[in-house]
C-alpha cells in the first residue's frame, strides 16, 4: 500500500507532530508498505529517508507562531497527490488542509485526520466570546472535520471528548507512543546531572514548545516558588518558541538554564534521564510527547491537571509514575515534593511507558486504513510476529 501523510506545523524546530509522522513513517516501512510524507520547506524537493519520501513543497510562515511554517498552495499540493496516486491518505492540521479530504473523498481514496489539538480549549482561551458562540463555532467545526475526512484520530480520551459530546461516529481512538530505545533510564549520567544541577540539589526539567497554550512560564514560576520555599531547585528548560524572550526574561536572576531546541534525541534523552522530575505544564496538551519520553527515560512527570497527561501518569494508582496539579506555580511545588519523595515513581515511570512502545500506534494505524497483510517491500518471510519480537 502506498500511504502519503500531508502534515503542516512541520519543521526543523516542531516536536510532536514530526516525531509522530517520522515514526508512523518508520513502522509503515517496516510492513512493507510505502510511505510519503509531504511538509513545509522553501521549495518543491524530493528526498529519501529512514522514514520514507520527504517531499517538500513552498510554505509560509505564521505570523506569530515562532516559526511554523503552513503549505503555501493546496492546489499545487492536490497536483502532487494527484501524481502519487495514493491508497491511503493522513492529514495532520484540521484547519486549513480540508480541500485534501475533498479531493480524496472525490477519488474514492480512504482519509484519516489527527486531531492533534483541543478546538475547544483553544477557543476558550483565545476567543472572547461568550461560551455559547464559542460551543456553536467549536461544533460546527468539529462536525465539519468528520465529514470532510473518512476518519477522525484523537489519541487520548481528552482529545476525543468535544466529538463524543457531539455524537461524532467516525472518531477513533489512537494512543501515540514512545522510542524506548533512545528513552531510556539506562543513559542516566551522574556527571551529566552533576554538569546540569551546577551545585545544586534537585535537578527539575521542561521540555517543550515556549508558545502561550503550553504555558511554559509555568516551569519557571514553580521554580521560583520552589526556591521561596527553601529548596535547592535547578531548572534546565528545552525548547523554543514565541515566548522565548519572556521566558529568558522571567529566568533572569534564578538558577535557570534556557538551551534553545536541541536537534540531538540523544543528547535529550540522556538530559531527561538525569533529571529528578520533568515538567508538562500544557493545560490543553491532547497528549504531550515529551512526557511519555521523560517516563521511558526513567524520570517522573509533573502535569497540569486540566491536559491529557494524567491519563498515562496513573497518577492516584499504585503504578503511579508523577503527579497532576491545578495550573498555579503553589500546586505545582507541591506536586514536586510529593514526586521528590516517592523513590519508587522512577521505577512505575518506565514501566508506564513500556506499555505503549510506537509498534502499539503503527499496528492501531493500519487497522484503522483497513490493512491488515504484510506488504511487498517487506523482507521475505516477514510477519507481524517478528515485528513484535524485534
Amino acid at each position: 500500500m502506498k500511504i502519503v501523510h500531508v502534515a503542516n506545523f512541520y519543521g526543523p524546530n516542531s516536536g510532536g507532530i514530526k516525531t509522530t509522522l517520522h515514526e508512523l513513517g518508520r513502522g509503515y516501512l517496516r510492513y512493507g508498505h510505502e510511505f510519503i510524507y509531504i511538509v513545509p520547506g522553501t521549495r518543491l524537493y524530493f528526498e529519501e529517508t529512514i522514514y520514507g519520501k520527504k517531499i517538500t513543497v513552498p510554505s509560509f510562515i505564521l505570523p506569530g507562531s515562532g516559526g511554523y511554517q503552513l503549505i503555501k498552495s493546496n492546489r499545487k499540493l492536490i497536483t502532487i497527490l494527484k501524481e502519487l496516486a495514493p491508497d491511503r491518505i493522513e492529514v495532520s492540521d484540521r484547519f486549513t488542509l480540508n480541500s485534501v479530504g475533498r479531493w480524496a473523498r472525490k477519488y474514492g481514496i480512504p482519509t484519516v485526520v489527527f486531531s492533534h489539538e483541543t478546538l475547544r480549549g483553544l477557543a476558550k482561551r483565545f476567543l472572547p466570546l461568550p461560551k455559547s458562540i464559542r460551543d456553536i463555532a467549536v461544533n460546527w467545526h468539529n462536525r465539519r472535520l468528520a465529514r470532510t475526512f473518512d476518519q477522525v484520530i484523537a489519541t487520548t480520551a481528552f482529545a476525543s471528548k468535544e466529538f463524543e459530546d457531539i455524537g461524532i461516529g467516525n472518531l477513533v481512538r489512537v494512543p501515540l507512543g514512545v522510542d524506548l530505545i533512545t528513552f531510556d533510564p539506562k543513559h542516566r549520567s551522574e556527571s551529566k546531572r552533576a554538569e546540569l544541577l551546577k551545585g545544586s540539589a534537585l535537578l527539575l526539567v521542561h521540555c517543550g514548545r515556549f508558545s502561550p497554550e503550553k504555558e511554559p512560564q509555568r516551569s519557571v514560576e514553580t521554580l521560583i516558588e520552589l526556591r521561596n520555599r527553601g529548596v535547592d531547585a535547578r531548572l534546565v528548560m528545552i525548547g523554543v518558541g514565541p515566548m522565548w524572550k519572556k521566558i529568558r526574561k522571567m529566568a533572569k536572576g534564578y538558577p535557570i538554564d534556557t538551551l534553545g531546541y536541541i536537534c540531538d534525541r540523544n543528547r535529550v534523552a540522556k538530559i531527561l534521564a538525569s533529571a529528578d522530575i520533568s515538567f508538562a505544564p500544557g493545560p490543553l496538551e491532547t497528549f504531550c510527547l515529551a512526557a511519555l519520553e521523560s517516563l521511558a527515560a526513567g524520570t517522573p512527570v509533573v502535569a497540569s491537571a486540566s491536559s491529557a497527561v494524567g491519563e498515562f501518569l496513573n497518577a492516584d494508582s499504585n503504578l503511579a509514575a508523577g503527579a497532576v496539579a491545578m495550573d498555579d506555580a503553589k500546586s505545582f511545588a507541591d506536586a514536586v515534593l510529593k514526586v521528590a519523595g516517592d523513590k519508587v515513581m522512577r521505577s512505575n515511570s518506565r514501566r508506564v511507558a513500556e506499555k505503549m512502545p510506537w509498534e502499539n500506534s503503527v499496528s492501531k494505524m493500519l487497522e484503522v486504513h483497513g490493512i491488515l497483510e504484510i506488504g511487498h517491500g517487506a523482507p521475505r518471510g516477514f510477519t507481524k510476529r517478528h515485528l513484535k519480537a524485534s
